[in-house]
């Protein structure tokens, strides 16, 4: 168990270990006797004010915390703001009848606003986006391409905001073979001392978005960059940018290459009601083809945003 997570152990509510495929990776499982808890608070808000008000969604994040013991939220952003870690699994019980979508909804909503401030989603107009996957799609972006692998990358790569958390909750799944999560922490993999030096990688790119992201500009900014301690970051998605020139697009071939290849990379399925949220600078994530089956759904559901600034 990582020094962080033993640190803080002991949370009302809920049962916190270290993930068995990862070490940086903290799982935290929700006690039904806190499920119970929630149900009250959470009730007092239709998802419609969730959207409409949004003072409405710290009031619940605030019940959530309050219900661990105003321990929740400080263990959070040691995790996901920590580059030793950066990444938290929440579990539920999914024979628990309680937890449904619009339960989910609301607990999504709670701990996103215990780390940060969602971005708008400008692909439904909310501050999250619902979504399904399934066997017929007529998209144009990977996202909803069932059959096909959805590479490492991390979000906010095409808009202007500030991406600096993901969190991603599986609301449902039916029919499903395949699909599995896939997750790579950018000081695991190989060749990252060697891409992100590379002067053609610290050049701005020019990001693009399909017309179902609903985002009309084009913005620009490198592959890598460094934080405060010097340390590398990435931003970058295979499908959105656009190379200006052969060494910028053989660089991208190169990068997406040696991503893909990583023997670093986690592999892992989750179960419905699982929520992911993770640091979008040093946590690549993606999907893993799923098994061709005519029933085949999943719904997620999606928020991303920056972290408080106080």
């Amino acid at each position: 168990m990582t020094g962080l997570v033993s640190h803080i152990q002991n949370i009302e509510g809920l049962q916190i270990s270290q993930n068995k495929k990862s070490q940086r990776i903290v799982d935290i499982e929700f006690k039904d006797e806190l499920i119970d808890k929630l149900i009250f608070p959470f009730h007092k808000f239709d998802i419609t004010a969730l959207e409409y008000k949004p003072f409405t969604r710290f009031t619940i994040a605030k019940s959530l915390d309050d219900l661990t013991g105003n321990k929740l939220s400080r263990f959070l952003n040691l995790i996901i703001r920590d580059r030793k870690t950066g990444c938290t699994i929440f579990k539920t019980n999914n024979k628990n009848k309680k937890i449904n979508d619009v339960f989910l909804t609301k607990l999504s909503t709670a701990i996103s606003h215990l780390v940060g401030i969602p971005n708008h989603d400008a692909m439904m107009g909310k501050f999250y986006a619902r979504f399904h996957i399934k066997h017929d799609d007529a998209s144009d972006s990977y996202l909803r391409k069932a059959y096909t692998n959805m590479d490492l990358h991390t979000d906010g790569t095409y808009v202007k905001e500030k991406t600096d958390w993901i969190l991603m909750t599986k609301i449902e799944e039916k029919n499903v073979q395949g699909g599995e999560t896939s997750l790579l922490h950018l000081d695991d993999w190989e060749h990252c001392d060697e891409l992100s030096k590379d002067p053609i990688g610290r050049q701005s790119f020019v990001w693009n978005s399909p017309k179902s992201k609903n985002v009309d500009y084009k913005v620009e900014h490198p592959v890598f960059f460094d934080d405060e301690k010097g340390r590398p970051q990435i931003s970058y998605i295979d499908q959105f940018p656009e190379p200006k020139n052969m060494k910028q697009g053989n660089f991208l071939q190169k990068l997406s290459d040696s991503l893909e290849e990583s023997n670093s990379k986690i592999i892992m399925s989750l179960p419905p009601g699982s929520v992911l949220l993770a640091n979008n600078y040093f946590w690549l994530h993606g999907r893993k083809p799923f098994k061709e089956n005519k029933n085949l759904i999943r719904e997620l559901l999606r928020i991303r945003g920056y972290f408080f600034t106080n």
